[in-house]
């Protein structure tokens, strides 16, 4: 008897679709290159979910809104995703304004799975509807602070603009540093100018300078100041959350940029899946995918995961959180309740130190992991 061949991927899913709202950084203030590699994990992900037949012949589809770095912009496009019908949200880069978007989709009865947002107290209660991906910021920062006192560097000036994900970010590096003796100095970018940054490390004797600071502006104009002044040679600049790891940085500021350690959430060496899904990416971007595009590719592979197991009913998916268990790019991806954390947490996904090298800055060291 002959079987009729089966119809192609797009025949399967032609029911209506499964909706998974996006949260995305794409147009400034917002760190619009972050954004741009998290989009394209996250589309990357549903392309390859709907080849394989979507979430039980049903097509899965993002419903992409562009939160610009806004926590009031992530709140109100929360509301409207969740009047759209969609089964759950998925993304943002912005600890502040992932943290909107958390407090929203808890009030609504919205799951939220966070693909790279840090900040430990995501919600200020403990909620069953979130759940996220990237390691809490206490985590990762306590690594990086040990990687400067492993360093020698146990005077450390941050340069800090005001917000709730630096103030954090300080304290947690104060508290580890305070554990080993060390010392850190605040200066605050709403009232110094990258010259006065340099007359405050001299003053201090600062041995290391952090960027806690928003990325092109004034990250770049400190860096350059910086690396200009004779007297600040042997000063480290470090970069915790991130500004060095995009093309954008070594292209505004050349040699300058390098050297520069940050945190990222990658392993050594990728496994079978994640060195498949890196070529598709550096395909569809162009470049080098960050890990920011990995945490976008992962959200969706769980997302569908437990969409396929639970259906699109968002309290079952809420309820499935500490069920997951999915091979992602960079391992193992389960959830647990973590302490000190609000909600249901990877822990943890890989994390390393790294800078872009002085003797070719397309390249990246790996200077520390843990």
């Amino acid at each position: 008897m002959h079987t009729p061949p089966s119809p192609p991927a797009t025949k399967r899913t032609a029911g209506s679709s499964v909706r998974i709202g996006a949260l995305v950084p794409l147009t400034r203030p917002g760190w619009i290159e972050a954004g741009r590699h998290l989009l394209a994990g996250l589309e990357l992900a549903v392309h390859e979910v709907n080849d394989a037949g979507g979430i039980g012949g049903r097509p899965l589809e993002l419903v992409v809104r562009d939160t610009a770095a806004d926590p009031q912009r992530a709140a109100a496009a929360v509301d409207e995703l969740a009047l759209m019908g969609v089964a759950a949200l998925a993304g943002e880069y912005h600890s502040v304004v992932a943290r909107a978007a958390a407090a929203r989709a808890d009030s609504l009865g919205l799951p939220f799975l966070c693909s790279s947002a840090v900040l430990d107290a995501l919600t200020d209660q403990p909620t069953e509807w979130v759940a996220r991906l990237a390691p809490a910021q206490s985590h990762g920062w306590q690594l990086y602070a040990g990687f400067l006192l492993g360093a020698g560097h146990n005077r450390i000036a941050v340069a800090a603009q005001p917000s709730v994900y630096w103030a954090s970010g300080t304290g947690i590096l104060r508290d580890c540093l305070a554990a080993r003796g060390g010392t850190v100095i605040e200066l605050d970018m709403g009232e110094l100018d990258p010259a006065s940054v340099c007359d405050q490390l001299v003053e201090n004797r600062a041995t290391a300078l952090l960027l806690l600071t928003g990325h092109p502006e004034p990250a770049v104009s400190i860096v350059k100041a910086v690396r200009h002044d004779q007297r600040l040679a042997e000063v480290l600049i470090g970069a915790p959350a991130g500004q060095p790891e995009f093309t954008e940085w070594a292209r505004l500021l050349g040699d300058d940029g390098a050297a520069i350690p940050f945190l990222r959430y990658l392993p050594e060496r990728l496994g079978p899946l994640g060195a498949r899904v890196e070529t598709a990416l550096r395909e569809r971007l162009g470049e080098a995918p960050s890990f920011v595009a990995f945490e976008g590719y992962d959200t969706v592979t769980v997302l569908a995961d437990v969409l396929r197991s639970h259906g699109a009913d968002r309290a079952r998916i809420a309820e499935s959180w500490p069920r997951v268990a999915v091979e992602g790019t960079r391992g193992q991806i389960q959830f647990s309740r973590t302490p000190g954390i609000s909600v249901w947490q990877w822990a943890w996904t890989p994390v390393q130190v790294v800078d872009r090298d002085p003797a070719e800055p397309g390249r990246f060291r790996i200077l520390h992991t843990g």
